[in-house]
């Protein structure tokens, strides 16, 4: 079992190109983070139109605990599928 196939690493990021940010982690060329601890499934995103709405969203979800980001996720996807596809 690979690094993260339990789900056990969390990444929150802003972007807007969520197409091109996954690829680039999945081939590796992300940021270190992300390629230290195999972060390529996205299990949940949020839409925004305005980009510091996007930013507050992040800094809410990043200062939230584990627990409640799990929640969060679970909110849409309780299967943690990859909804990239």
């Amino acid at each position: 079992m690979g690094v993260n196939m339990g789900n056990t690493v969390l990444y929150t990021g802003v972007i807007n190109d969520l197409r091109k940010r996954i690829a680039k982690h999945r081939n590796k060329t992300g940021s270190k983070f992300t390629s230290k601890y195999n972060i390529t499934k996205l299990v949940y995103y949020e839409d925004f139109i305005r980009i510091q709405d996007a930013i507050a969203a992040e800094k809410r979800i990043k200062a939230g605990s584990r627990a409640k980001k799990v929640k969060l996720i679970e909110s849409i996807n309780p299967q943690w599928k990859d909804l990239y596809e």
